[in-house]
């Protein structure tokens, strides 16, 4: 489908460099930021306090969940449990307070705004994900990539697997960077916001790699940089309309979807607008850089010559 048909190739690969620099120095600053910053992990990762609290009306969350963020806490989950009365308040630790003295002072906050407001428990909660499930994240991340290389070298080239390998953990790292600069809440949700972003940034390279391989079959006089060009802009209407609907829906859910779903919808934001970003000028960019050519992808058939025809080898 496409809605529109451009009929001169953009030349991409012109200003591939410029856009390659600027890569370059936005990643080396994203992992900047993650080795002096830090992520700012949310309750999952680093454990914390879970208060139960009971109203005699249903309590407006958004005004339950600023007076505690008045107190100091910036990462604070108010939820519904049960009932519409029924509040669980998840706190993050907190240095030289206990989880008894926690609750004791966000009762004390909640009951200025509402006095019939009562504690039902508190409890400490370690994190649901300890050191032992990141390292096999971790693991399980690194068989994922290297299982994607594999699968492209041998649909395309070696070549096309290690770019666009290297243009999908461009738009991770660049999404972690983010929030570790921005200080933003990194939670589980989030997580998987990322792990979705690596899967979804493979399909824009793939269809971009499966053009250039078409146009390599066909055209026997355009030199790679023409190539890239073409497959690029001849792809442009179905990349438009594909992530246009779905930054539309993720967009939704970042202005709509309210606090719970506002973190997982901006990394979504982040990773597919540098997903299409990445297909074009680091995906392909290393495409070109490596020196992919036509003799990579298209095999010259095999000619059989007798050798007793007096014929053969010459020329007609």
């Amino acid at each position: 489908m496409e809605f529109f048909k451009i009929q001169k190739d953009i030349p991409f690969m012109k200003h591939v460099l410029v856009f390659n620099i600027v890569s370059i120095v936005v990643f080396v600053l994203s992992v900047f930021f993650l080795f002096t910053k830090g992520l700012n992990l949310s309750v999952e990762f680093t454990g914390g306090t879970v208060i139960q609290v009971q109203y005699a009306q249903a309590p407006n969350l958004e005004k339950v969940r600023g007076t505690i963020s008045a107190m100091g806490y910036r990462d604070v989950q108010v939820q519904n449990i049960g009932t519409a009365r029924d509040i669980l308040i998840r706190l993050p630790v907190q240095e030289g307070a206990t989880s008894d003295q926690q609750s004791a002072q966000v009762l004390a906050e909640l009951q200025k705004e509402t006095p019939d407001v009562q504690l039902l428990r508190t409890e400490f909660v370690g994190p649901q994900v300890g050191d032992e499930l990141t390292q096999q994240g971790l693991l399980a991340l690194a068989f994922v990539a290297l299982g994607i290389t594999i699968y492209l070298a041998f649909r395309f080239e070696w070549k096309f697997g290690v770019a666009a390998i290297v243009a999908n953990l461009h738009d991770v790292v660049i999404i972690l960077g983010c929030f570790a600069f921005f200080q933003w809440e990194f939670s589980l949700a989030v997580l998987a916001g990322v792990l979705a972003v690596f899967g979804y940034s493979v399909n824009e390279v793939v269809v971009i790699f499966d053009r250039v391989r078409e146009m390599f079959r066909k055209q026997r006089k355009m030199t790679t940089s023409q190539v890239l060009d073409h497959a690029i802009t001849s792809t442009m209407s179905r990349t438009i309309i594909t992530h246009a609907s779905t930054e539309a829906m993720v967009l939704c859910m970042l202005f709509f979807g309210g606090p719970s779903l506002h973190y997982f919808a901006l990394a979504l934001t982040i990773g597919i607008v540098f997903g299409v970003y990445s297909s074009i000028f680091v995906g392909s960019g290393l495409v070109l850089w490596m020196g992919v050519k036509r003799e990579d992808l298209v095999k010259a058939p095999k000619t059989s010559v007798d050798p007793n025809d007096p014929n053969a080898g010459a020329v007609v």
